[in-house]
């Protein structure tokens, strides 16, 4: 049985199972291994995770008297969670299809990565950040989202490993213009959340690209080093860019949670700016969902999911919730189960219906053999399917997820 306990009731002989938060944030490049060490211990309470799971038939269980929550117990919950993004539709904004806006979102994607790339190379180098040039990437982003917000959010998640560190700066851009509106900010105010997505990892320029890709394990040192990146990159800010105090704010402070457990500064509550509560969020979203040199990226449903257990202590609720309503409960590229069984892909969120996304299927799970591709828009009056809930791609050993929604596979 998995049970969630505090990190403070760990003991030798456990089986960890998972550590509650993402693995950006902790030096450990596994989480599941049995409890020998009393210094695996001593580094999981040091790094600040605060909640675990454990196997209990793989190892000891915790003590009677210890508080713990079972895996369903914590199911129903986030369950209710990301209900609760249902409530109130989301903004409603005319848009385009994904199949009208994904080319030209893969062009953005292709310019934005050449650009992120050339402003990494000058902060290498000493050079000031142009925040004209900024700016013009940011509204070519920008329009992008307006037109269909899951064609380059989707699109930029498919980053290739050794890219990650700058297509990440354009996906949260993107995150970060979607959810501004969601949360109806004005339009200067969507701008500014863009420019911060875009330079929120800046100071990763001043980071050692042995340490950023490294496929193993960090040491101590290398994930303080790691750490350091919000600093290293409000310092290059303040020095030679035009952009606002807000900007370089969520730049320093996108690690912060809300329960003070953070970096730099281990801020909380409402001493965090509504933007870097967005920037934590969206930050997060896209680390989890992409492939870094030593982890594969979970699935954007499955990452919802685990952010959702996370969000009390972590995320802002409001600004959570808002997330969820941005990019749906089902995000697109999303391998979802019908009721029918048939499994497909989340191809564009119905606005109204969260829970009625467009899904194309592919394959029949009853009869493990593919069928038709098709598009059902789950949210048509004529439709009797419905989703039963997300389905972990690598149970399937599926290939061609990302082609069958976007026609491309990684830029």
């Amino acid at each position: 049985m998995l049970k969630r306990i505090s990190s403070s009731q760990l003991r030798l002989g456990m089986f960890l199972h998972e550590l509650c938060g993402s693995w950006m944030e902790h030096p450990f490049w596994r989480s599941k291994f049995l409890l020998k060490d009393p210094k695996d211990i001593a580094r999981i309470i040091d790094s600040g995770i605060s909640e675990v799971w454990i196997d209990t038939s793989k190892g000891l269980d915790a003590d009677e008297d210890v508080s713990s929550e079972t895996r369903e117990d914590v199911d129903a919950e986030v369950e209710q969670e990301l209900s609760a993004a249902v409530v109130a539709p989301p903004v409603k904004i005319e848009r385009t299809s994904l199949a009208d806006e994904v080319e030209r979102a893969a062009q953005i994607c292709a310019k934005s990565k050449a650009q992120v790339v050339s402003m990494f190379n000058d902060a290498r180098m000493g050079k000031a950040i142009e925040a004209e040039q900024c700016q013009v990437l940011v509204e070519d982003i920008a329009n992008s989202v307006s037109r269909n917000p899951g064609a380059l959010i989707s699109l930029a998640r498919l980053k290739n490993r050794d890219e990650y560190t700058y297509m990440h700066s354009v996906a949260v851009c993107a995150l970060m213009i979607a959810l501004a509106r969601q949360l109806d900010l004005d339009e200067d105010k969507v701008r500014e959340a863009g420019m911060a997505g875009l330079l929120h990892d800046l100071g990763k320029a001043m980071i050692p690209l042995d340490i950023l890709n490294k496929p193993g394990k960090l040491t101590d040192g290398e994930f303080v080093t790691v750490k350091s990146h919000p600093e290293e990159g409000f310092k290059l800010l303040r020095a030679g860019s035009q952009v606002t105090e807000a900007v370089m704010d969520v730049c320093l402070h996108h690690h912060e949670k809300v329960d003070g457990s953070g970096y730099p500064h281990r801020l909380k509550g409402d001493e965090i700016s509504l933007l870097a509560k967005m920037g934590a969020v969206c930050d997060v979203y896209d680390a989890i969902t992409s492939d870094r040199p030593y982890k594969k990226g979970w699935g954007p449903a499955e990452s919802l999911r685990k952010m959702a257990e996370w969000s009390k202590g972590h995320f802002d609720e409001a600004v959570f919730q808002a997330f969820v309503k941005t990019i749906g409960i089902y995000p697109v590229g999303s391998l979802v189960r019908l009721e029918s069984g048939r499994l497909g892909v989340v191809t564009e969120q119905n606005a109204a219906a969260l829970l009625k996304p467009v899904v194309k299927v592919f394959f029949s799970a009853k009869s493990k053999t593919p069928i038709p591709v098709a598009l059902i828009n789950l949210a048509d009056a004529q439709c009797d399917d419905k989703i039963l809930g997300r389905e972990p791609a690598e149970n399937w050993n599926f290939s061609n997820l990302n082609e069958l929604w976007a026609g491309v596979a990684s830029f």
